[in-house]
């Protein structure tokens, strides 16, 4: 009983380190530039005790509020079986509701937008994490100022290649590096505000509202700087199901937050001593000899949250793939131990290419700030939406208190959102075009293959009248033919030319339809299900969850506890590969030509299945849309 009890805090404990890297590295890396965009660029603030207490007391609130409050507390009992992140809270908010519901398609097609926008933050933080930790270089060598840019793409470019290997080994190296990180902060911020601790005068949220009464219109634009502070509060979300919320709040109560609030503090009691350590007030909180280890530090630091960002797209990837909202995809897995250790080649390269074009399009992370904050808070107003939604459809006595308190953040975010606006000509169109971009692919996608579904319908026999053929005249063969059909209640394609063809049926028919629920995970006991058609014909489905890596021949071991056995040298799979080869104008022309060509990219199903390539027949088929 002792053991037990004892080990239950200890795993927790090992949950939270490992959260650190992965669930915070995006916001813990934010004190790099956050604060000092609040005084940047033509719009930036004059340096005065009034403005940095007023940007300190904006910044402390909001994280306080948004990050603190809304994510950490209540956003993360808003789960899918435990899952979390804009998709798992897309299926969530579906499966309450009920497909029917009219609401569902509009909670669906925003859960989608910003799934799409994430795609625009994945790429934008690795660029301006680097850049920022790099350029602490010049503060300490001036000089050296012209090798931040390729410094940093080749930092970049060595941890893009290092993907297809895996991050098992280096990954437990995160969360110590991770702690020392945040130690690190917390440290410096504390020798800042001893020698002038006057900057605690922040903490009362009078300073912010003053500034905003007495300069709206400044005040509005120190918003968007001061959203760099909680730009990742979707990532803790959206990481959650690998290390369940208690781990994350510990992480983020106990340490987490507390070094952030010391580290900025301190960058502004900096500058209330020294208006012009506002250009890097991060770097210049450290004594000179330190400043090359803390660039060493902030690089490490900026490259785990890079490397968390990355994995977050993959993880986005195999959910949309799953969701059916993209097509099947390459998928390596790096890891024999560990779920969820993916690897997606197309998706890796494009980043790749995306952040090597930002870093030498921008050139320094000011620059690139003006891009960041529109896709994540964007993301943030979409999430609190469907948590209305869900909140609203669910019974419950915290109904009115939880919505009021939801729609109060919302209106904070908006204000955030429409502060980032103001950056659309200064670098923000990039993510909101890129989003726009995944956006009309996602659907697309998802249209034409429903699309797709009813034009073989209609071609398709159903299930029901092949049975009532006169089967046991039809000549057999000898093994196991497995007819992979995504409609249990029509003949495969596969098995419909067999017949016209060749004029036989093997031995044992099994119909396999595979299944992919609004659930992030399956249980083993409801992964299968057998049904006995006729004499040695069968139906079987497989559910997979959206965020499980489905293979299929693993899972199909399962069967012979249920009376079906499926010897793998006995066994042929069948399965059917689409093509597009005429358009009825049942799409727009340029949706029909977008979706053929997301069609020919597809990886074929017997792959992305994990079937054995020496036991699969597959058959084309053509469709016109």
């Amino acid at each position: 009983m002792s053991d037990t009890v004892t080990s239950q805090p200890s795993r927790t404990a090992a949950l939270a380190l490992a959260a650190l890297g992965v669930v915070y590295g995006d916001i813990g890396t934010s004190p790099l530039y956050a604060f000092k965009e609040a005084f940047a660029g033509a719009h930036g603030l004059a340096v005065t005790q009034t403005h940095v207490l007023a940007t300190l007391s904006a910044l402390f609130w909001a994280v306080m509020l948004i990050v603190s409050l809304k994510y950490v507390w209540i956003v993360l009992s808003f789960n899918n079986d435990g899952e979390g992140g804009v998709l798992a809270l897309t299926a969530l908010a579906r499966r309450v509701a009920g497909k029917q519901s009219r609401g569902t398609a509009w909670v669906v097609a925003a859960g989608v937008f910003a799934a799409a926008l994430f795609y625009g933050d994945a790429i934008i933080t690795p660029a301006i994490s680097v850049l920022s930790a790099i350029e602490g270089v010049a503060v300490a060598a001036p000089r050296l100022e012209g090798a931040i840019v390729p410094v940093t793409i080749g930092i970049l470019v060595g941890l893009f290649l290092i993907q297809r290997h895996g991050t098992q080994r280096i990954g437990r190296l995160f969360g110590p590096v991770t702690v020392l990180w945040f130690v690190t902060l917390a440290v410096l911020g504390t020798i800042s505000i001893m020698k002038t601790p006057q900057i605690l005068y922040a903490l009362n949220p009078v300073h912010a509202l003053r500034f905003a009464i007495a300069e709206p219109h400044a005040f509005f634009i120190l918003l968007a700087a001061v959203f760099l502070a909680i730009t990742g509060g979707e990532a803790l979300y959206a990481d959650m199901g690998h290390f369940g919320a208690r781990a994350v709040r510990i992480a983020w109560y106990g340490l987490v937050c507390p070094a952030l609030m010391l580290n900025y503090f301190g960058q502004g009691a900096l500058v209330l001593r020294d208006a012009t350590a506002v250009r890097n007030p991060f770097y210049l909180l450290a004594p000179d000899w330190f400043i090359y280890p803390l660039v060493a530090l902030a690089t490490a630091a900026t490259v785990i949250a890079s490397q968390a960002t990355i994995s977050g797209a993959y993880s986005m990837t195999l959910q949309a793939s799953r969701l059916n909202f993209l097509p099947r995809m390459r998928i390596l897995h790096t890891s024999d131990t560990e779920r969820g250790q993916i690897y997606i080649p197309f998706v890796n390269w494009a980043m790749l290419a995306g952040v090597v074009m930002l870093v030498l399009e921008f050139g320094s992370s000011s620059a690139l700030a003006g891009a960041y904050g529109i896709a994540v808070s964007g993301t943030m107003i979409i999430t609190t939406a469907m948590l209305v939604f869900i909140a609203a459809v669910r019974q419950s006595r915290w109904r009115i208190p939880l919505l009021s308190l939801l729609l109060a953040f919302g209106v904070l975010e908006a204000a955030f959102f429409a502060s980032n606006m103001t950056k659309v000509l200064s670098g923000g169109w990039l993510p909101l075009a890129l989003g726009l971009l995944i956006f009309v692919m996602l659907t697309t996608w998802k249209s034409g293959t429903r699309l797709l579904a009813v034009e073989r319908s209609a071609i398709d026999i159903p299930m029901a009248d092949f049975l009532r053929m006169p089967l046991q005249e039809i000549a057999r063969v000898s093994g196991t033919a497995v007819y992979l059909t995504s409609d249990p209640a029509v003949v495969p394609n596969a098995l419909f030319h067999n017949l016209k063809h060749y004029k036989v049926l093997h031995e044992r028919v099994v119909f396999l339809n595979v299944l992919a629920p609004d659930t992030p995970y399956v249980d083993a006991g409801e992964r299968l299900h057998l049904e006995q058609l006729a004499p040695q014909m069968y139906r079987v489905s497989v559910a997979f969850g959206f965020r499980e890596e489905p293979r299929l021949p693993e899972a199909l071991l399962a069967l012979e506890a249920l009376g079906l056995a499926l010897p793998p040298m006995d066994t042929t799979y069948f399965c059917a590969r689409t093509a597009i080869v005429e358009r009825k104008g049942k799409l727009p022309r340029w949706q029909g030509a977008l979706f053929a060509w997301m069609s020919r990219q597809s990886e074929s199903v017997a792959l992305y299945l994990g079937l054995p390539p020496n036991r699969v027949v597959e058959l084309g088929t053509q469709v016109a849309l």
